[in-house]
């Protein structure tokens, strides 16, 4: 694994947990893994096999683990709370025993109630999860969703009241996924998106970084639509990813790909991210130095010429 940042996917994990997942990451060039432990699309709970996991924990692939798709603690429904801390509580022990360094889960929707309400049911049932987690088990990593409907969380900045109400528990770590970031308006591919972005999210959570989900957008920047396309061919761009690896906040933090197709695509965008991973030059720049070469006449991905200087709104992010 190298020391900047791990470069892998959600691997598929037929043939089992350790067997299929580990053979899969090998096959598409994975520094990394992500996976599900349970059918992300069901309540239902899968206990494992004990051997996949044990063979999975002694491996050296740093492995992350995504809760079903399901979960969501700011629901008004009873039966959805009281199933999202039945999933979670298993989600996590499942997390301890492949070792996962953390567990990944949606920040869910208030519904049909207030955001206050929802809020405070995160404090009561999602806060006493994260007591239960074993010394040494997964942290809980928060990702925002793309803005769409009643949403807790969108931009960086929404994990503040999140992370208050989780009473800035050391167990809570973020997920940020690059599609849901540019659906919900912070504009990564505008020159100074990116630092304008990374910059605000260690504002609101320092230190809380430990997993990037690196997905390009079908859409445009805040269209709260959660469409991912492959690395460098959506709107999005490759661009971006180089400076999301060069930034200091994200020092040590790996990317998994959720991206389009099966194994063949998740070897090309493997390989391009490695080779974006690669250090700077031209335009690009390490921490500390000029972000951006300015050319006369030409236009960014986010349709701004690039010699028109670009102003990121420090508050939220954005560029303006």
């Amino acid at each position: 694994m190298t020391s900047r940042n791990a470069i892998g996917a959600h691997v598929s994990v037929a043939g089992g947990l350790a067997t299929g997942g580990l053979r899969y990451a090998a096959d598409v060039g994975a520094e990394m893994a992500q996976v599900f432990v349970t059918n992300p699309r069901t309540w239902a709970l899968n206990d494992g096999d004990p051997a996949e996991d044990a063979k999975l924990a002694a491996s050296e692939l740093p492995v992350f683990a995504h809760a079903p798709y399901l979960v969501n603690f700011g629901s008004p429904t009873t039966a959805t709370l009281d199933n999202s801390v039945a999933v979670i509580r298993h989600t996590l022990r499942r997390g301890a025993q492949i070792g996962a360094l953390g567990v990944v889960v949606h920040t869910g929707s208030a519904v049909s109630q207030s955001r206050d309400d929802a809020m405070r049911q995160i404090h009561e049932h999602l806060l006493p999860l994260l007591e239960e987690i074993p010394e040494g088990g997964p942290d809980l990593l928060l990702e925002p969703m793309a803005g769409q409907g009643q949403m807790l969380c969108a931009t960086v900045q929404d994990l503040g009241p999140y992370l208050e109400a989780l009473e800035h528990h050391p167990k809570v770590g973020v997920c940020l996924d690059t599609c849901h970031a540019y659906a919900a308006g912070h504009d990564l591919a505008a020159p100074g998106g990116v630092a304008a972005t990374l910059d605000a999210l260690h504002a609101t959570a320092p230190g809380r970084l430990k997993l990037i989900h690196a997905n390009d957008s079908k859409d445009v920047c805040g269209s709260k639509k959660d469409r991912h396309e492959n690395i460098g061919a959506g709107h999005i761009g490759a661009e971006p990813f180089a400076e999301i690896m060069r930034h200091p906040v994200t020092a040590g933090v790996p990317l998994c790909i959720e991206t389009p197709g099966k194994a063949d695509k998740d070897r090309e965008n493997i390989a391009l991210l490695k080779k974006l991973r690669e250090p700077a030059t031209g335009g690009l720049r390490a921490p500390g130095g000029p972000r951006y070469t300015d050319r006369a006449g030409a236009r960014s991905r986010s349709g701004a010429p690039d010699g028109r200087t670009a102003f990121a709104d420090p508050a939220t992010g954005h560029i303006r």
